[in-house]
């Protein structure tokens, strides 16, 4: 059974920074792929960043040099340090176990609850 609890989601100001955790059962980390996904109000949920076992990372546009996604084997969590938020980065956050499929990462079943981060002043 594979479990994924994310957290770290919280209120704060427009250029803050956050750091989401997302902790796996087993080793699920250091043997797949792990993405973070993100769900704004009335918006589909999008990719956000995505992580292999051998640590190659890749990044929506919308992020990219703000968020940076990593992991800790040891720990089986996966982490997203958010930098220089938004009040567009408002979203439920889950992190997801994925696979790549020709070079794109393709959501599973395994997600998480999610965990709330709001940027507002």
């Amino acid at each position: 059974q594979v479990q994924l609890v994310e957290s770290g989601g919280d209120l704060v100001q427009p250029g803050g920074s956050l750091r989401l955790s997302c902790a796996a059962s087993g080793s699920i980390v250091s043997l797949h792929v792990m993405g973070w996904y993100r769900q704004a109000p009335g918006k589909q949920r999008e990719l956000v960043a995505t992580i292999t076992h051998f640590g190659s990372t890749n990044y929506a546009d919308s992020v990219k040099g703000r968020f940076t996604i990593s992991r800790d084997n040891a720990k089986n969590t996966v982490y997203l340090q958010m930098s220089s938020l938004k009040p567009e980065d408002t979203a439920v956050y889950y992190c997801n176990v994925g696979k790549i499929i020709s070079g794109t990462y393709v959501s599973t079943d395994y997600w998480g609850q999610g965990t709330q981060v709001t940027v507002s002043s």
